[in-house]
């Protein structure tokens, strides 16, 4: 039997399958809702827990496939059952464990999904190959799988485009600890999601490591990380919490929902929807580690924003303005191309079903006020195995009356829970066909 660990989404058949139909709820939506852990959060601190060795434990850790898959991983690797890894659709654990396999001795597989193997990964792994890794590509060159020949890596200076994903600096600094000579990063370009980069160096910190960022060169002291608390607690996902914005924004006025463990000073990118979403008449009140979020009057007429330090939000923003039928005007987004799918120009497909047409460029997306949109809508929305593009269009229900959703346990890559939630608040949820 093949040693091949298989890290893969659950129920994959049944996903592939599945649709349901949401309507919108007789009453107005009411309810408390306990988010799933941050996944950023989690990520980045199984990592550093994995490097380390430490004895902790971490609280609110998210439940999300891609959290499971790379705790998984980093089981398997510390226990030595396999040396091939395969992390489905998660981008996340692909970058971090990249890095981190290549300072852990051993020849190691690291590969992924169909589409994984079309996102491409070649800057991360130049700059490791700058600092000594030994790292091939098995097909394609620049993209998944790759072999890795994991050993003692002396670090020292290297330069990284800032333009690509953050991930792969977050990927670097995560292990430069254990570089016998730390590391001296350059970042070159435009940073693309810069508050990432921020989080992951907060909490290295945290962690007793020695880093210093001044202008565009970020320096790690080669000083392994250290923790003195019995316990380490993950925030509640603010990502997870723009699905409900979005749902108290397309409510009627005085509407109101409570999200557990989000805290006003946050570290997750993705905070910035409590201000964003002030505009579209959403009032924020933080209260004892959770939030109130509540509809008020708002006469926004226009919205006009630059996503490059939040792209995650921007497909939950798009279907707000859909909904509301708000015109709007979006950049930053070039790293939307490469996520799960091209939420561009899927985002332009789906809003399309309902008879809006969008603007899109390979960075921005933009929408003018029309007027022959649909009333109703029976084609189902697709989801292109993207959990994001599940979750940004369920508010619709409040302004369809119904919406049927392909493909929606998709929603476990970052948030298992989510229909369930969206039940708990009083929307009615119907399988049509699994």
């Amino acid at each position: 039997m093949s040693s091949k660990i298989v890290v893969c989404i659950l129920n994959t058949v049944f996903l592939l399958k599945m649709i349901i139909s949401l309507h919108k709820p007789n009453l107005p939506l009411k309810g408390t809702i306990s988010l799933p852990g941050s996944k950023s959060l989690s990520n980045r601190v199984l990592i550093i827990q994995a490097l380390s060795r430490l004895s902790f434990t971490i609280s609110n850790l998210s439940n999300s496939d891609d959290t499971k898959h790379l705790q998984a991983a980093l089981n398997h690797i510390k226990e030595g059952t396999s040396n091939s890894i395969d992390i489905g659709h998660a981008g996340t654990d692909m970058r971090f464990l990249t890095s981190f396999l290549s300072i852990q001795n051993g020849i190691w597989h690291l590969t992924g999904s169909e589409r994984m193997q079309q996102r491409p990964i070649a800057d991360l792994v130049d700059v490791l190959k700058q600092l000594g890794a030994s790292i091939s590509y098995e097909n394609q060159e620049g993209y998944p799988p790759l072999l890795i020949n994991g050993t003692s890596i002396k670090g020292g200076s290297a330069t990284i485009n800032g333009n690509v994903s953050s991930q792969y600096i977050s990927s670097l600094l995560l292990v430069a600890p254990y570089f016998t000579d730390g590391l001296e990063l350059t970042l070159q370009s435009n940073l693309v999601s810069l508050p990432y980069i921020t989080m992951t160096i907060e909490m290295m910190k945290e962690f007793g490591a020695d880093i210093n960022w001044s202008e565009n060169t970020i320096t790690v002291k080669p000083i392994p990380y250290s923790y003195n608390k019995p316990t380490y607690a993950i925030e509640s996902d603010w990502s997870a919490a723009s699905y409900f914005y979005s749902l108290v924004a397309l409510s009627d006025t005085n509407t109101s929902l409570t999200l557990n463990s989000l805290f006003k000073k946050s570290l997750q990118a993705d905070a910035l929807c409590a201000i964003i979403y002030k505009q579209f008449g959403v009032e924020t009140v933080f209260e004892n580690n959770q939030i109130i979020i509540t509809k008020k009057q708002y006469s926004i007429s226009e919205f006009n924003f630059d996503f490059i330090n939040c792209p995650d939000i921007a497909q939950t923003l798009v279907v707000s303005c859909i909904g509301l039928n708000i015109p709007f005007h979006f950049t930053g987004l070039q790293t939307l191309k490469v996520k799960e799918t091209d939420r561009i120009m899927a985002l332009q497909n789906e809003v399309h079903k309902f008879g809006f047409d969008l603007g899109i460029t390979d960075h921005s997306i933009s929408y003018q006020l029309q007027s022959n949109i649909k009333k109703g809508i029976t084609e189902a929305i697709s989801t292109y195995s993207d959990h994001r593009m599940a979750m940004a269009f369920a508010p619709l229900c409040l302004i369809y009356d119904t919406v049927l959703i392909e493909d929606a346990d998709v929603v476990s890559k970052s948030y298992p829970t989510f229909w369930d939630d969206l039940k708990l608040i009083g929307i009615h949820i119907e399988i049509l066909k699994a």
